[in-house]
């Protein structure tokens, strides 16, 4: 969750009834309502990436990228060397250091930094909530 904003306008104490138990208990019940009416969306980490490559694998990079669910913003020529610049859903990125070097024969390189977040395609979604249904809840 973002861009949270909690505010209470009334609320009673008792005596006998009232501890800080129960107004925890009451703070967790009236965020979950919350969270069930708002109508909530996944959201995934989205990565800005700029690879440096040799121009001869230029097109398998870029191939690689697209089958990333990546979007390339850019393509720049420099002596020899293209640099692509675009942006990569986080978890398609896991394991791009081992499928650069051989795509480019350990000639390319990549950096990455955290761009923004967006909302998780329908067609992933099932599988990732599917995930999570099997996994027991984390205990805090």
């Amino acid at each position: 969750m973002i861009d949270v904003k909690v505010q209470i306008v009334d609320g009673t104490f008792h005596e006998v009834d009232s501890n800080e138990l129960a107004f925890k208990m009451a703070g967790i019940f009236a965020f979950k309502d919350a969270a069930k009416k708002a109508g909530m969306i996944l959201l995934e980490p989205i990565m800005k990436v700029e690879v440096t490559t040799p121009d001869e694998y230029q097109g398998d990079l870029l191939g690689d990228i697209n089958r990333r669910r990546g979007k390339i913003d850019g393509i720049e020529a420099k002596s020899g060397q293209t640099i692509l610049s675009g942006h990569v859903p986080l978890s398609e990125m896991f394991g791009y250091a081992t499928a650069i070097r051989s795509l480019s024969k350990g000639r390319a390189s990549y950096s990455m930094e955290p761009f923004t977040f967006q909302q998780v395609p329908a067609s992933i979604l099932g599988t990732i909530l599917d995930a999570a249904s099997k996994k027991p809840a984390a205990r805090s």
